[in-house]
């Protein structure tokens, strides 16, 4: 192809994700769960990536890594935290961001960044899964149904059955019983959306929240959720077309600052 070709891969504790950056935009990505072997999904993310796009892992020029696995990812040149390519990644279709809503597998995190998409400050939940990716699949499990519905099923809705408490084990035992009452399951989802958007949104007011705001992670694809936090946030919330990547798209975007550091300190010389 010819094309200079820079990868960001991001091991998170559910899913994985890895990017291909050339000079003109984003030439491919893949994602796949985790599982519980990280550097092998790793490997196996980014060889599908090269694959689909006529490439071989020699023609990329530099790799960074980041997410929670990225310490066991010996093949990439470089390691980066997720909060600084989540800002990138995040500046980087969306221009205008100002504030970073990531809800990850296991943890939530707010991110202010400034007008050249540098971290100003952050606020993060790791302590537990309440609220998380984790904490939705458990749900969806209890209320029998896939995770991709409930996000329209919560749509469906025209009240919300109240969920008192973030404990994903006690979580799931108020929404078996609410279920048992007779609640309606669209309700009982909403209920939950409205939860967890009370949980992210009290992280936040430990910041200033500033326009503009974009969604990341995989809970971002959730129209129930992001209609919650646009509720409670009271501004706009951006949503990229694919906002699973925006780590990795985050890290690889820094894989090409990084080489062409490099090139300029060689000319230097």
């Amino acid at each position: 192809m010819g094309d200079i070709v820079y990868a960001g891969i991001d091991i998170g504790s559910l899913s994985s994700e890895a990017v291909l950056l050339g000079e003109d935009g984003i030439l491919g990505y893949s994602i796949m769960k985790t599982g519980s072997n990280p550097r092998r999904t790793a490997q196996q993310c980014l060889k599908e990536t090269l694959e689909r796009n006529m490439l071989r892992e020699k023609d990329i020029r530099m790799m960074v890594a980041t997410g929670y696995g990225r310490i066991s990812i010996p093949f990439a040149d470089r390691e980066i935290t997720e909060i600084t390519c989540h800002a990138r990644g995040a500046h980087h279709l969306c221009p205008g961001t100002r504030t970073v809503i990531d809800i990850g597998g296991q943890d939530s995190k707010i991110i202010t960044i400034d007008k050249r998409g540098n971290v100003t400050d952050f606020a993060m939940n790791d302590k537990c899964a309440a609220g998380t990716g984790r904490f939705l699949e458990v749900m969806a499990s209890a209320l029998e149904m896939d995770l991709e519905e409930m996000g329209l099923k919560s749509m469906e809705a025209k009240r919300a059955t109240p969920i008192s408490s973030m404990c994903t084990v006690f979580a799931e035992s108020e929404v078996i019983s609410r279920v048992a009452e007779g609640h309606r399951p669209e309700e009982i989802i909403r209920g939950l959306h409205e939860a967890i958007a009370r949980r992210v949104f009290g992280l936040a007011r430990r910041l200033k929240v500033r326009e503009e705001v974009t969604f990341s992670g995989g809970v971002a694809k959730n129209p129930g959720i992001v209609a919650s936090l646009k509720r409670l946030i009271g501004m706009p919330v951006n949503v990229p077309d694919e906002p699973q990547i925006i780590g990795a798209l985050g890290a690889a975007l820094y894989a090409r600052d990084l080489s062409f550091k490099e090139k300029r300190l060689r000319k230097g010389r």
